[in-house]
């Protein structure tokens, strides 16, 4: 769980708002963004999206977990300088194991119905990101950092 306080409610509702983020991975130091359908579990620590095994991001994060999701709810208009918030999430991306795999792809099809068939593919890999830590930015130069605690 995370510090109950007013950014953490505004980063839930980002969360839970929003259904697409921005992947950084990396491969031997060059960076890699990938756009996902994305999920988050209820206490936040968690962030699940779905790839096929042969992607650049999949074969990116087998050989470094090290992650970065960027979330936001921006319109692209002069009214984000003041009102648009961005969430950047850091932790770790891992193959979501054969016994949770359930409970996660529930969740993620709860989010994303109309992906069932991908995500119910052999080729298909459901990842999830244990949040290390959210870096959130609001009003354009508003910065706090929210630790997960689990």
């Amino acid at each position: 769980m995370i510090d109950e306080g007013p950014v953490w409610s505004e980063l839930t509702k980002l969360l839970k708002s929003q259904r697409l983020a921005v992947l950084s991975t990396h491969d031997r130091g060059q960076p890699y963004a990938s756009l996902v359908a994305f999920a988050a579990s209820e206490d936040l620590g968690g962030l699940l999206f779905a790839t096929a095994r042969s992607t650049r991001k999949y074969h990116n994060l087998v050989n470094d977990a090290r992650v970065a999701m960027l979330i936001d709810n921006r319109s692209n208009t002069e009214c984000d300088f003041h009102e648009a918030m961005a969430a950047t999430a850091i932790g770790l991306g891992r193959e979501v194991d054969s016994g949770s795999l359930n409970r996660a792809r529930a969740l993620y099809l709860t989010r994303h119905p109309y992906l069932e068939g991908f995500v119910s593919s052999e080729s298909c890999a459901l990842v999830e990101v244990s949040v290390e830590r959210y870096m959130v930015v609001n009003r354009f130069q508003n910065v706090f950092e929210l630790r997960v605690v689990l």
